[in-house]
This record gives structure tokens, C-alpha cells and sequence, in this order.
């Protein structure tokens, strides 16, 4: 037995078979990249078709290489993307991703006239330009025919589904991170719809069950799929969560990608306080954490628009032989706004103390301890709420790429991180997901990873290079919620 589990991103579509034990199968693994259109009012859009059409030329790489159909199909995709179907379930829109900050003016009008602390209570979700609420203001004053014409407001994953299934529906895991589902009990925020100016019949129905069965055009393209069960598509902080082994307050994950997050799970319904989230893994289990807008994504500016070497090993060389907080440099990282922990989606990056002697090295290391004191700063308020005996396991590719950056991390959280050679995360959670619904029994635990252990002298200048940046800050950005 095997299952198939798609992984969909912001800049690729995946699709890996995963064998009983959760363990990805030589051969049966595919790729397809692409890039979301950017524009210079802070949009970040991906076509909704052309993403249907990487997951399934993905599907077809990897299902031609079986010698039998998979048992399932579970599925990763990011979470917060807004899409608007018309009522023949076309799209009416791009899928405007987290990453697009142009509702900011309308987040801050909803802020004005409404209790965003109790709604962050509800919720999980603060008043931001991440969140559908404030997306849907901004569609209502941009485009008010366009959203008047909408059949159905959803995200990727719905429209996936449809596609493939027929069926419309959003897992409970997707709709947490909506800004729009009542997370105690589950079901669509009367209120926050209202706010949104958004019917609930115009939402999908909440519905975890798989599908078995697809539609006429996917039958004929995969006949040996016929008969597979598909699981509605699971948040990919949630999956990256699972496939991590970080399934409890005992494992704290921290990914660096693109974007960064630290998560927790709890099976209780947590206390979350300001700066955090609270979403769902599934109707058992909670997910609370903080996500920045900055990772990755910082590394590759500097690498784009800095004289940095050539050689990506010069780079870390000079990373390496820089003292901590050594370059004199205070910098703000939010090349895309920010979100946890203070949510100024209008935030901006920001570098001081530049003088005739500073490299472009100082200023790549500056940005990413930059990022580093952003993870530390939810750390804060994450830990109290894990276990006292803690792991924080690290996956993503900015830090098995750097080992500076890793160690960086560490000695900013005061934390041994435990660097896992897990490759894929999400795809690996989508497939113990799809397992756990086929009644498999649970997968072995994954080998324990790389240790890197904090110094605790880097930890105290680090702790006042935090202060600097805690100072910039409030100068630049100012205070919201505490």
C-alpha cells in the first residue's frame, strides 16, 4: 500500500508517493515549479488555473511511474489564500495570497470600528491583510461587481477539490486560517461574516470527509485513480507540523522557508496570547504559533540586489567569520510586510548604522540575525505554552542550507535546535494524514536529527541586539497590541 500526497505552495506544486511506514518512495516523485505575480502596490497573485495545472502535470509524473493506483491522496496547501468562484465554479479572481498586503488600508478600517481582541480570541486570527476579512473589505470598495458576482469565496484547496472531485468543501484545518471560523465551535463566525460582508451559503460547507471518485476529465487522464480516496487539503503549517513529528507541547517546530513560523500542537483548546494564531490540524487537534513575513525571502534579496560573492560557500564562509551583532547594524527585515507578532501589514524593512567600512556581508548577516531576533520574539510567547522540557526541531532549507543562520537561531532562542534531514515536511504530514484515514497504524518516529547547541555569551549580545531592535521598531513601526 501506498498513498500519494500533494504538497502546494506559493512557488511549487509536488506530488511524492509515501509508503505505510511514511516513507517517500523512490521514483514516484514530481516537481513543478512557478512564480506568483508581483505587483507594486504589495500584490502577490497566483492564477488559480495554472496551479491546477502544476498539480496535476505533477500527479501525471508521478502516478506513471507506479506499478499500482495509491490508496489516497492527501494534500498540503497553503493556507490564507483568498480565491472568488462564479456559479459554475469557474474562477472569478486571482488567489490573492498571504503574501499580498494591499487590504492593509482596509484591516486598519476594520480595526477602527471593531474589538480585534476579542475577535483575535474567536478567531485566531488578528484584523490583518493576511486574513479573508480584510480581503474582502478591500474586493468590496476595489471591485464591487466582481465580488457581487461571486457563487463561492474559498482558497486553492476548495477549488482543487471541485476540480478534481465535484465536491465543495473546506476541511476544518483550511478554514481556521480564514480569519472567518469560530474556533471553538467550529462552524463559520456569524459576526465576522457580517464584517466581511460575505454570506455563509457563499463559503464552502466545513467538512473533513474524503471523497472517493473523480470527474469525468480526471477519469479518463488517470483511470487507475478512479476508485482513490481523496482527502480535502490540510493547512501546510498543520502538515509540516505532523510530518516533523512535532505532535505535542513536547516538540516546539521552527521552519525557515520562504517565510518562517514557529508551532505548536495541543490537543487542548489553547490560551493563545496577542502575536500568536490558533488554527486547526483537524476537529482534534489545535495548532498555535507565530508566522513572519521574512525568511528566506531575505537571504534571496540580498543575494539579488547586494555585491555579495559569487560562490554561495563565500557567502557562508564570510557569514561564518563574523563575530554575533559584530557589523554595528540594527535592521528591520519586513521586505513583505509583517505579520506575527506585531501584524503592521505596512511594515517596512529597515537597516542603520551603515558607515564607509560596512560589507555586504555585514548586511546579509545583519538581515538574517534580523530574522532570527523576528522567531525569537514569538518564541517568547510560544514557549510557555509547550512543555518545560521542550525540542524545537528545525526543518526548511534556509537553515540546512546555513549552517551560520541555524546556529544564529539557536543562540538567539537560547535553545538547542535540532536540525531534522527531513527534506519535506508538509508532503510528509499530507501523507500520515492520508494513512490515518485508510486506519494504517502509526508510522515509526523519525530519526533524531543534527543538534545545535546555543552558546550562552552569543545568547546575552544577542538579547541586546534584540533590544536595538525592539527600539528601531517602535520608533519606525509603533506599537499596536500589546
Amino acid at each position: 500500500m501506498w498513498v500519494l500526497a500533494l504538497d502546494v505552495g506559493t512557488s511549487s506544486a509536488r506530488a511524492v508517493g509515501y509508503d505505510a511506514a511514511a516513507r517517500p518512495i523512490a521514483g514516484l516523485d514530481a516537481s513543478v515549479p512557478y512564480e506568483p505575480v508581483l505587483t507594486a502596490d504589495g500584490g502577490v497573485e497566483l492564477d488559480a488555473d495554472h496551479l491546477l495545472e502544476a498539480v496535476t502535470g505533477a500527479i501525471d509524473r508521478c502516478v506513471a511511474g507506479a506499478t499500482e493506483p495509491p490508496a489516497a491522496i492527501g494534500a498540503s496547501t497553503f493556507w490564507h489564500g483568498l480565491l472568488l468562484l462564479d456559479g459554475a465554479g469557474a474562477p472569478l479572481s486571482p488567489v490573492f495570497t498571504w503574501a499580498d498586503t494591499r487590504s492593509a488600508a482596509a484591516a486598519k478600517a476594520l480595526r477602527a470600528r471593531l474589538d480585534e481582541a476579542s475577535i483575535h480570541a474567536r478567531t485566531g486570527a488578528p484584523l490583518h491583510a493576511t486574513f479573508f476579512p480584510a480581503k474582502l473589505a478591500w474586493l468590496r470598495e476595489r471591485e464591487p461587481t466582481r465580488l457581487a458576482r461571486a457563487a463561492t469565496v474559498c482558497g486553492f484547496a476548495e477549488y482543487l477539490l471541485l476540480r478534481m472531485t465535484g465536491r465543495l468543501a473546506s476541511s476544518l484545518s483550511m478554514a481556521s486560517g480564514t480569519g472567518l471560523l469560530d474556533q471553538s465551535g467550529g462552524t463559520w463566525d456569524p459576526a465576522m461574516l457580517e464584517a466581511a460582508g460575505v454570506a455563509a451559503r457563499q463559503l464552502p460547507p466545513i467538512d473533513d470527509a474524503p471523497v472517493r471518485g473523480l470527474e469525468l476529465p480526471w477519469q479518463r487522464r488517470w483511470p487507475a485513480l478512479e476508485d482513490t480516496l481523496w482527502l480535502p487539503a490540510a493547512g501546510d503549517g498543520a502538515c509540516s507540523n505532523l510530518g516533523s513529528g512535532c505532535i505535542g507541547p513536547d516538540r516546539v517546530a521552527l521552519n525557515v522557508g520562504t517565510s518562517a513560523a514557529l508551532r505548536l500542537v495541543t490537543e487542548a483548546p489553547p490560551s493563545v496570547p496577542w502575536g500568536l494564531w490558533h488554527y486547526r490540524v483537524d476537529a482534534r487537534r489545535h495548532l498555535v504559533g507565530g508566522a513572519t513575513s521574512e525568511g528566506g525571502n531575505v537571504w534571496a534579496w540580498a543575494r539579488r540586489v547586494l555585491a555579495l560573492p559569487e560562490r554561495d560557500g563565500a557567502v557562508e564562509e564570510a557569514l561564518a567569520a563574523a563575530e554575533p551583532d559584530g557589523h554595528g547594524l540594527t535592521a528591520l527585515p519586513f521586505l513583505a510586510g509583517e505579520r506575527s507578532t506585531g501584524w503592521h501589514e505596512d511594515a517596512r524593512a529597515a537597516l542603520t548604522g551603515l558607515g564607509l567600512a560596512s560589507t555586504a556581508p555585514d548586511m546579509l548577516r545583519a538581515l538574517i540575525e534580523a530574522v532570527a531576533f523576528r522567531l525569537g520574539a514569538v518564541y517568547e510567547r510560544l514557549a510557555p505554552l509547550a512543555s518545560s522540557d521542550h525540542t524545537v526541531v528545525a526543518t526548511g532549507g534556509a537553515l540546512a542550507r546555513s549552517p551560520t543562520w541555524a546556529r544564529i537561531v539557536a543562540d538567539v532562542l537560547g535553545q538547542p535546535l535540532e536540525i531534522s534531514a527531513l527534506a519535506e515536511a508538509s508532503g510528509r504530514g499530507a501523507a500520515l494524514l492520508a494513512l490515518e484515514a485508510l486506519g494504517a497504524p502509526e508510522p515509526p518516529a523519525l530519526p533524531p536529527g543534527r543538534i545545535v547547541t546555543p552558546d550562552g555569551r552569543r545568547h546575552a549580545m544577542y538579547a541586546n541586539a534584540m533590544g536595538r531592535q525592539r527600539h528601531l521598531y517602535d520608533i519606525i513601526v509603533g506599537p499596536r497590541l500589546s
